[in-house]
Formats: C-alpha cells, structure tokens, sequence
C-alpha cells in the first residue's frame, strides 16, 4: 500500500483545491514564483482576478503557501505539496500488495544485484533526479543521477549541494530503518533521517531490496510517483 505521511489540514473549498493544485502544477514547470496574473492568463477559474488573489491570499494563511520576500508570487510549503501529493494519489491504481517477491520472469537471465543496478540507472534517467538501489542481502547500494539532479535551479543556492549529499549519506547510514515492503513519500519536514528539509524521497521497498528516488521538494511528483508504481507492477 501507499503509506501517506501527512498531518491534519484545514478543509479547503474546490475552488481553493484547484488553485493550489494549479500553483504547485506551474512552481514545479517553472522553478518560478506563481503569480495571480499568470494564473489569470494560463487557467479559466471562472472567477474575477481579485476573487483568485482573495483565494491565493487565504492559501497562504491556512500555511499552504509562502511569499519569497523579493517577488510578487506564491510558491508552495511541505503543507501545499503534501495536498498536491495526496491528491494525485486519490483514486490511483493501487501497487502490488506489500512484500512480493521479485518477479523471476522480469529478471530471468541476469541476477538480482545487476536487475537493481538496472532498475536503478532507468529511474535515474526518467525522473532526472536521484535514484538509489539497495540489495538487502549484500548491503550494496547502488546510486544514479548525480549529473542531472546538480542542474536543478535549486542547487544553484550556495551550500544546498553539499546539504543534498549529506542528506543521502544520513539516509544510507539509516536506511535498514526505511526497508520497509511499501510505497512512502516524505515532503520536506517529514524526512524522518536528516534534519535537511529542502529535499523530498520516495521510497518502494520490497523483499530483497529498495528504491528511491530524490529530489527538490519542486521534483515532478505525478511522473516519480507513476515510476515507482510502475515498478512495483513488476516486482
């Protein structure tokens, strides 16, 4: 199943829902902060201008959405894409059930450690982010898309590379704790082995190993979330 880590959130109305799913949708594309006049020019609310300001000014005080101090438009907190995130997951097909095996006819002719290295290396390349293997039995890790994941605009924030490299490492050194046969998503503050909250991890573990996939908490959530699910279809 799909462990949802999420705290007690106000109750929006849909009109509010669809905005913020429409922000977190443009800040992900554009590494940009969302204003109320591109939200006018890109989308039909059906809604004055000022009714969408009204809207976007009330996200931000429910905590959903933050204001950097030298731009006009909203970008999303841990709390605005953990409702994003827990909406795509509404009504998604479910994964495997918790603690297959692996599927010997996907991997037929190679070994366990190779179709994890594999696996490994093509969510690296689909997602553009970080991706990890681990093979429990062996305690190896495998880790793809260093190159990629650097050329994220976040990282062009001094010191924010290091930080990134410090959270992998706390991660590998707990990463027994976090061998669990599910689906988990943790945003930001709910990284539960490092205090850097600047990032966000999927993970799938099963029985042999894990995967995971890191990134900006700004990573594309609908696209790693459908890899990962599409892994478990074959696991």
């Amino acid at each position: 199943m799909i462990l949802m880590i999420t705290e007690r959130q106000a109750r929006l109305t849909a009109r509010q829902g669809e905005i913020l799913n429409m922000i977190v949708r443009e800040y992900i594309s554009l590494a940009e902060p969302v204003s109320s006049k591109l939200l006018e020019k890109k989308h039909e609310f059906g809604v004055s201008p000022a009714t969408i300001r009204n809207e976007m000014q009330e996200l931000a005080d429910q905590g959903y959405l933050s204001q950097p101090h030298t731009s006009a438009g909203r970008v999303p907190t841990d709390k605005g894409y953990r409702f994003f995130v827990d909406k795509l997951l509404d009504g998604s097909p479910a994964p495997l059930p918790a603690g297959r095996q692996a599927n010997p006819s996907v991997r037929s002719h190679i070994t366990l450690s190779h179709w994890i290295e594999e696996i490994t290396k093509f969510l690296a390349e689909e997602s553009s982010d970080l991706a990890l293997g681990y093979l429990a039995d062996e305690k190896i890790i495998w880790k793809e898309g260093w190159q990629d994941i650097f050329e994220e605009p976040e990282f062009l924030e001094p010191g924010l590379a290091s930080s990134f490299a410090g959270m992998i490492d706390d991660f590998e050194k707990n990463i027994e704790e976090l061998f669990l046969p599910e689906i988990k998503i943790y945003i930001g503050k709910e990284n539960p082995v490092s205090k850097n909250k600047e990032f966000s991890i999927i993970t799938a573990g099963f029985n042999g190993g894990l995967f995971a996939i890191f990134g900006p908490k700004r990573m594309s959530y609908d696209k790693n979330i459908k890899l990962i699910q599409e892994l478990w279809t074959r696991i």
